[in-house]
C-alpha cells in the first residue's frame, strides 16, 4: 500500500477545514461529520480555534481510499499564521488547494500557489462552493486557469476535452494522444507528480459532493515515494501536550527511527528518542518505530527548531515568508522582564519566525508578527500557558535595506599580535534573493579554510543596513580577496574583519530603504469603487481596473503595508460590512516615504558599536582607529575596484565624455588605475606604432619591420548578455515577466545590429550555477550565443575571449561590470557601457528605419 503525506490549502473562508471534515467522514474516518461554524470540526481542537471559527495550527489525521494510505495535514488559511502552513508545505508529497467558486482566486491563493512551485509539491486543486448562489463551476475554472496557467485541467470535462488538454501538458502525453487518441493513467500520474498537470475537481465539500471524485483522483493518480535507505527527518512543527511534554513533529524522510535512538542535531549535539506518537486529531497511539513516509512526534528533543532536518538524510530549509511587524511587550507592573523573556523564548522555539529580542537599553522584549490576529492568539497562549497577562505596543513595520549600485567592502583587523584583512564585493541582487555570499578569491592568496571561516562569518549573523540598522537583503557579497598572517591570526580576527568589511562596503555604496507590501483583493459595491480607488492612491499603492459583476466591483492591487495595515476596519465602516479586504505578503519593495522613515528612526551608524564600519590598524605597537572612508588609504591589499573620488570609476566618467581627447585620458587614467592594481603593462607592438596613450609627435621610421596588422578587418563585439537585460529598462521589464522573452529580443536586436554592422557578435549568458551543465555554444542569426558551464561566470568566459581574439583582432566589450571594465582593458580591448551600447543600436536601428523609407 502506498503512503503519501497530504495536505490541504487554501485562503481563509474557502472551506478547507469543511473539506478535510468530509475527507475524514467519507473514508469512514470519523462517524459525525463536524462544522467550524458548530465548533465541532475533528481537527480544530485548540480553543482559540473553535471561538474565531479558523485553523490556526497545522493538525494531522490518516486515511485509507482506494488501497492508499494518506497521513491528512490540515493547515491554517489566514494570512496572519502563513508562516505555520509554510513549515507544513515542506513535508508533503502531495497538495489540495481549495479554491471558493464564490470568491475565485484570491491574493492569498495566489502566494499559496507560489509556495507549492517553490516546494515543488505536486497539486490538485478543488474547487469548493459551487451550490452557493450565483457560483458557475465553469467560471470557477476559467479564473483558475487564467490566474494558474493551462496546465489546470478540468477532470470532470468530457472525455474528449479531457485528453486534449490533459495532453497538451506535457510532450510524452501529447505523443500517447496522437497515437492513442487518449492518454493513460500512469501518464496523468507522473505528469502531475513533474507538476506538469494540475487536476481540477469541482464540488461543495458541506454537501459531500464531488468529494468521492477528488479522492478517487487522490488514489489513482498519486505515486508513492522512492525508497530511501538514508536515515532522515525534517522537522516542522514544535508544541507540546496538555502535560507540558515537548512534541518534535517530523516527517521521516529515509530509514526507520526507533525509540531509544540517538541521533545527531544540527547544532552538534546529540539526544535520544524517548517515543514515537502518531497522531489522529487530538488523540494518538504510540508507535515503536517510524519508517519512511511517517508523519509522527518524537519526545525527549529539546534542541529541535521547525526546518530542521535530521540524519543524514534530513535537509534543513529557509522560510520564504516573514512577519512584516514589530511589538514591543508591555508587562505587569513589578514582574521580572527575564521571566518573561524566557517564555517568549519558549515560544520561539516552536514559531521561530517570533523573532524574540532582548533591547538592554530600554530593558523590553520585542518580537515579530504577521498581524493581529496572530498577536491576539498569542496573547490568549501566553496567558494559558504561563499566566502572564501581557499587552503590545502598537506594531511598527519591519524595515530592510538593499544596496543601488557595486562597491567594494574593506575590513581590516590589527590589534598587537592578531592579523586579518578582507576585501568583498558587494553587488545588488535580485529583489527577494536575500543575503547570498560566495568567493572570487585565488587559494594562492588566500587559504581555502580561512575563505570558508570568511563565508561563515557572512552568513552567521543578521547583519544590519546603514540608513535605519535594518536587516540588509538582496545582496550578492563576493570575497574576492583577503590576508592573514603565519603566526598572529586567529578565527576571531577573520570574524572581526569581515563584519567590518561588509560594513564599509555597506557605508560606500547607495544604500536603499525597503519596505513590505501587500498584495490585496478589495471587494466594495459599486457606488464605493471611486471612494477605494482614491484611498489606494492615497496610500501610494497601485490596482489593476476594477473588475465589475451584480453590483460589486473587485479591485487588486499592491500597496504598503504601513498603509493599509489598518484598513480594513474603514472597509467595513464605509461600505456598511458589505465590503471585504483579502491581504497577501507582497515582499519587499523600495520605500515610499523613506527619507520621512529614516529621519523618524535616527539611526546613527558610526554610534553602533555592535556593528563598526571603521578598521583597526596597528601603529607603534598599538591598535589604532581608522575611519571607514579612509581605510582604503592604509589597507595592505590592493583594491579589486577602481576607487572612488578622485579616480571615479570609468562607468561615472563616460557617461560626461564626448570628445576623442576625452576618451584618451580617461583610458590614460584608467591604465594608471590597472597599473596600480596590476602592475606595469608591457606592450609588444611593431616598432614605429603610436602608443595611443601617449599623444607626443613621433618622427616615422625610415624602415619599417614587417608584422601582421592586428586588425585584420573583422571586428568581434562580445556582450555580456543578463548584463545588457538588467541595464537597458525595456528588458528588463520584460524580464521581470519572462526572462526568456527578454533574451530572444536581445537576441533579435543583436542580429540586427550584426547584420547592419557586419560585425562578428558573440552573446554570452550566465549558466554557471546550473549544476552538471556543460558549456553550450548555439548559431541564431548570424550570432553566436554561449552558454557558460557549471562555475564559469560569463565575466570569466569573455575576459578569456577577448584576451585571445585581441590578438588578432579588434575586439570590443560590452557590460556595465566595473571589475570587468577594468580587466577587459588590460587585455587589449575596447570596452562599452551597457547604456552606451543601447544608444548605438537605438542609433543603428533609426538608420535602418531611414534606409527602408527611403526604399518604399
Amino acid at each position: 500500500m502506498k503512503k503519501l503525506v497530504l495536505g490541504i490549502l487554501a485562503h481563509v473562508d474557502s472551506g478547507k477545514t469543511t473539506l478535510s471534515e468530509a475527507i475524514l467522514y467519507t473514508t469512514g474516518k470519523i462517524k459525525k461529520l463536524g462544522r467550524v461554524d458548530h465548533r465541532d470540526s475533528f481537527l480544530d481542537t485548540f480553543s482559540q480555534e473553535r471561538e474565531r471559527g479558523i485553523t490556526i495550527f497545522s493538525k494531522q489525521a490518516l486515511f485509507e481510499h482506494g488501497g492508499a494510505s494518506f497521513t491528512l495535514l490540515d493547515t491554517p488559511g489566514h494570512v496572519d499564521f502563513s508562516a505555520e502552513t509554510e513549515r507544513t508545505l515542506q513535508v508533503l508529497d502531495y497538495a489540495i488547494l481549495v479554491v471558493s467558486a464564490a470568491d475565485g482566486v484570491q491574493s492569498h491563493t495566489q502566494t499559496l500557489w507560489r509556495l507549492l512551485g517553490k516546494y515543488r509539491v505536486p497539486c490538485f486543486i478543488f474547487i469548493n462552493k459551487t451550490d452557493r448562489p450565483g457560483a458557475d463551476s465553469r467560471d470557477a475554472v476559467a479564473d483558475v486557469k487564467t490566474k494558474f496557467g493551462d496546465s489546470c485541467v478540468d477532470f470532470g470535462a468530457a472525455a474528449g476535452d479531457f485528453y486534449e488538454s490533459a495532453a497538451m501538458c506535457d510532450e510524452a502525453l501529447l505523443n500517447e494522444y496522437y497515437e492513442t487518441g487518449a492518454v493513460g493513467r500512469d501518464g496523468i500520474a507522473r505528469a502531475i507528480a513533474e507538476r506538469k498537470l494540475f487536476p481540477v475537481y469541482c464540488g461543495s465539500a458541506l454537501k459531500l459532493k464531488g468529494v468521492d471524485r477528488l479522492l478517487d483522483g487522490l488514489a489513482e493518480y498519486t505515486l508513492a515515494p522512492e525508497p530511501d535507505d538514508l536515515p532522515g527527518a525534517r522537522v516542522f512543527k514544535i508544541s507540546q501536550d496538555t502535560r507540558g511534554e515537548r512534541l518534535t513533529f517530523v516527517k521521516v524522510t529515509g530509514g526507520i527511527y526507533r525509540v531509544r535512538d540517538a541521533i545527531p542535531l544540527p547544532d552538534g549535539t546529540t539526544e535520544k528518542i524517548t517515543g514515537i506518537r502518531v497522531y489522529s486529531g487530538e488523540k494518538y497511539e504510540s508507535a515503536d518505530e517510524a519508517t519512511q513516509g511517517a508523519v509522527c512526534a518524537f519526545t525527549g528533543l529539546t534542541a529541535t527548531r521547525p526546518g530542521d532536518g535530521l540524519g543524514e538524510g534530513g535537509v534543513s530549509r529557509r522560510a520564504i515568508l516573514e512577519p512584516v511587524l514589530t511589538y514591543r511587550v508591555e508587562l505587569p507592573d513589578g514582574f521580572d522582564p527575564h521571566t518573561a523573556l524566557g517564555y517568549f523564548k519558549t515560544l520561539e522555539a516552536e514559531d521561530p519566525q517570533l523573532n524574540v529580542e532582548w533591547i538592554e537599553e530600554l530593558r523590553e522584549i520585542r518580537l515579530r508578527l504577521m498581524g493581529e490576529v496572530q498577536l491576539e492568539v498569542l496573547q490568549s497562549m501566553v496567558e494559558s500557558r504561563f499566566g502572564l497577562r501581557v499587552g503590545f505596543g502598537r506594531g511598527n513595520i519591519v524595515y530592510k535595506e538593499t544596496i543601488a549600485d557595486v562597491a567594494e567592502g574593506v575590513g581590516h583587523f590589527e590589534p598587537l599580535r592578531h592579523y586579518a584583512e578582507v576585501h568583498l564585493i558587494l553587488r545588488p541582487g535580485a529583489r527577494g534573493s536575500g543575503m547570498v555570499v560566495r568567493s572570487d578569491c585565488r587559494e594562492d592568496q588566500l587559504d581555502r579554510n580561512w575563505q570558508r571561516l570568511i563565508l561563515t562569518h557572512l552568513l552567521e549573523k543578521q547583519h544590519v543596513g546603514v540608513l535605519t540598522g535594518s536587516p540588509v537583503t538582496d545582496i550578492e557579497v563576493i570575497l574576492v580577496s583577503g590576508k592573514a598572517h603565519v603566526k598572529h591570526t586567529e578565527g576571531g580576527d577573520f570574524r572581526q574583519a569581515t563584519y567590518r568589511a561588509l560594513r564599509q562596503g555597506l557605508r560606500s555604496a547607495h544604500s536603499i530603504l525597503l519596505e513590505p507590501y501587500y498584495d490585496f483583493t478589495l471587494t466594495v459595491p459599486d457606488e464605493n469603487v471611486g471612494r477605494a480607488l482614491s484611498d489606494i492612491q492615497r496610500m501610494s499603492g497601485t490596482f489593476e481596473p476594477p473588475l465589475s459583476a451584480d453590483g460589486t466591483s473587485t479591485v487588486r492591487g499592491r500597496a504598503p503595508v504601513s498603509e493599509m495595515n489598518d484598513y480594513a476596519r474603514e472597509v467595513a465602516r464605509y461600505t456598511r460590512g458589505a465590503g471585504r479586504l483579502s491581504l497577501a505578503g507582497g515582499g519587499y519593495e523600495p520605500c515610499h516615504n523613506a527619507d520621512e522613515v529614516v529621519a523618524a528612526i535616527g539611526y546613527d551608524c558610526d554610534a553602533d558599536l555592535d556593528n563598526p564600519c571603521d578598521s583597526v590598524f596597528c601603529e607603534n605597537g598599538a591598535g589604532r582607529i581608522v575611519k571607514w572612508n579612509e581605510v582604503t588609504a592604509h589597507m595592505h591589499l590592493p583594491a579589486a575596484l577602481a576607487p572612488r573620488g578622485k579616480d571615479r570609476t570609468a562607468q561615472e566618467k563616460i557617461k560626461k565624455l564626448g570628445s576623442q581627447k576625452d576618451i584618451f585620458a580617461l583610458d590614460r587614467e584608467l591604465m594608471s588605475i590597472f597599473e596600480r592594481t596590476y602592475g606595469p603593462v608591457r606592450r609588444r607592438r611593431p616598432e614605429g606604432d603610436v602608443d595611443p596613450f601617449d599623444q607626443r609627435p613621433r618622427s616615422t621610421p625610415a624602415r619599417r619591420r614587417a608584422s601582421k596588422p592586428k586588425n585584420d578587418g573583422v571586428e568581434y563585439l562580445l556582450v555580456d548578455g543578463y548584463n545588457v537585460i538588467y541595464a537597458w529598462d525595456h528588458l528588463k521589464a520584460l524580464a521581470a515577466d519572462n526572462v526568456d522573452a527578454a533574451r530572444s529580443k536581445l537576441v533579435n536586436v543583436l542580429c540586427n545590429y550584426r547584420g547592419y554592422r557586419k560585425c562578428e557578435v558573440i552573446l554570452v549568458f550566465d549558466a554557471y550555477r546550473v549544476k552538471g551543465s556543460d558549456r553550450e555554444v548555439e548559431t541564431t542569426g548570424g550570432i553566436t550565443i554561449v552558454y557558460t558551464k557549471e562555475a564559469e561566470t560569463a565575466d570569466t568566459y569573455i575576459e578569456k575571449a577577448a584576451y585571445d581574439l585581441s590578438k588578432e583582432h579588434f575586439v570590443r566589450v560590452v557590460t556595465s561590470d566595473a571589475l570587468e571594465q577594468l580587466i577587459i582593458f588590460g587585455s587589449g580591448a575596447l570596452r562599452v557601457s551597457s547604456r552606451e551600447f543601447l544608444e548605438e543600436v537605438r542609433a543603428v536601428e533609426d538608420e535602418i528605419r531611414d534606409i527602408i523609407s527611403r526604399s518604399l
